[in-house]
């Protein structure tokens, strides 16, 4: 079959759907960083608030339990006030937050700037999916699907590294002040190129479901976010989040019974949205998110090597993220999602595993080039089941897919480092040692290079031609 050449209409959009995507990918970026510079300088904060650094961990846990209570509410939001008034209301309360971060004196102080700021956050992300999705046609989600997802493969790997530098060169309060030029320029590029809408008939809220949705996020969140970090023993872990997902099956069991749902379920319905989220896709990303958790514990405690040699390694694994960009749109529209999914996915997976067979004898070079290989197919298989999700999704399920989209893979994220903790912890309670070994995360690279394997082959279920109509496949038999 030929390719019909593109109208001059067709270039028109497609090049507002790459503005759009662009937008969108610069306040996301911002969003991320943000979520993953903090870490590094928790030390230097307690000093200053006259605080142990221990007691920092409370501005990361009320950020992330109002991002879980605020997130279902967001696609009832850009129903009823517009998505482009949401967005950009996201981006002055993550930006003005971030200034309040910075300027504070005193721990309460930055908590509720945390506070202020995981409500922008929650918004932020699933209302840019669904800016996005309004603006690409299906033959161009997968290129705006590339550009939105880097933040997500970049921040996590290069946030730690530039937060290290800026508290060690500057101060930590500039890990937050960097925000105020990103969300300014955000701010003037939505108002000036995105357009506004708004549902012409919008639902009445649904309370009950925002209620439980809300709940059982946030008990479950918290309880994978206590895991990785078992000061208190695991049983308050476990009980948080067993009592998540009791109340998250009573929300479920809500939102398939109320007239006007908070969130439309229908969307797990369509094939390629529920294994590319909710099935395989939450298993893999499970897998790919455990990667940027245990590279720098492996070469900081398993190596020993100093935090700037541990970051140079980590570099690598961001270049490879990086370098993928170029060749995932024409790679996609050659094989099509299933081969791609399953090959690529088994070749993540092992790369993963053979981070089990690495030790500071090994040489460098070989070294960087498994962090290249395991960046190059993480890029890959994130760009190709975020878009993958969106390809069979139509106009009245796009909020709520976007909300469920977001709150999955938040789960995803907390629970790829709460079982990459338990494992290395389990390890050394077996083992009966004192502290982390280099045997500990060999056998938590091997446990989660094997939990990637079996979600890669989960992905054969899958047609041959599942998501043609957005990678092109079809068109080239």
């Amino acid at each position: 079959m030929t390719a019909v050449p593109d109208t001059e209409a067709s270039a028109v959009t497609a090049s507002n759907a790459r503005r759009v995507a662009l937008i969108v990918a610069i306040a996301f970026f911002m969003q991320l960083l943000d979520s993953t510079i903090i870490s590094t300088s928790l030390p230097q904060m307690g000093q200053s608030f006259g605080v142990p650094a221990v007691a920092m961990s409370i501005g990361i846990t009320a950020y992330m339990l109002t991002m879980a209570v605020f997130v279902p509410l967001s696609g009832w939001l850009a129903d009823r006030f517009g998505a482009r008034n949401i967005f950009l209301l996201a981006i002055v309360l993550f930006t003005l937050a971030s200034l309040a971060c910075g300027f504070s004196q005193s721990l309460p102080q930055f908590v509720a700037a945390r506070v202020v700021q995981g409500l922008g956050s929650a918004l932020m992300t699933p209302v840019g999916r669904i800016l996005v999705l309004r603006s690409a046609s299906k033959s161009e989600l997968l290129n705006a699907t590339a550009l939105i997802t880097w933040p997500a493969l970049f921040a996590p790997v290069v946030g730690p590294v530039l937060g290290g530098f800026i508290t060690t060169y500057l101060s930590w309060h500039w890990n937050f002040f960097i925000n105020f030029p990103l969300g300014l320029v955000g701010l003037a590029l939505v108002a000036r190129f995105i357009p506004g809408d708004r549902a012409a008939d919008p639902k009445p809220l649904d309370w009950p479901g925002f209620f439980l949705t809300s709940l059982g996020l946030a008990l479950l969140l918290y309880g994978l976010e206590r895991i990785a970090h078992p000061e208190d023993g695991a049983l308050p872990a476990v009980l948080l989040v067993a009592a998540g997902i009791v109340i998250g099956w009573l929300a479920v069991r809500h939102l398939r019974r109320a007239p006007h749902p908070l969130l439309d379920l229908s969307a797990f319905r369509v094939q390629t949205f529920a294994i590319s989220t909710l099935a395989a896709g939450t298993i893999f990303r499970v897998a790919i998110n455990a990667t940027p958790f245990l590279l720098p514990l492996l070469f900081q405690v398993g190596f020993g090597l100093s935090p700037v040699d541990a970051g140079l390694m980590i570099l690598a694994y961001f270049l490879g993220n990086l370098g993928m960009k170029t060749v995932t749109t024409p790679t996609l529209r050659r094989f099509g999602f299933r081969t791609v999914m399953v090959v690529n996915g088994l070749i993540a997976s092992a790369s993963i595993m053979a981070c089990a067979a690495i030790s500071p004898e090994t040489p460098q070079a070989l070294v960087v080039m498994l962090m290249l290989i395991a960046g190059l197919t993480r890029s890959m298989q994130f760009t190709a089941l975020n878009t993958l999700a969106f390809a069979d999704i139509d106009a009245a399920q796009r909020n709520s897919a976007a909300t469920l989209s977001s709150m999955l893979q938040q789960m995803s994220m907390l629970f790829g480092v709460a079982v990459a903790a338990a494992i290395l912890n389990l390890s050394q309670i077996v083992r009966d040692r004192p502290a982390l070994d280099l045997v500990d995360f060999r056998t938590a690279f091997l446990v989660i290079g094997a939990i990637g394997l079996v979600a890669a082959l989960r992905f054969l279920v899958l047609p041959p031609g599942a998501g043609a109509e957005v990678s092109g496949h079809m068109t080239r038999t």
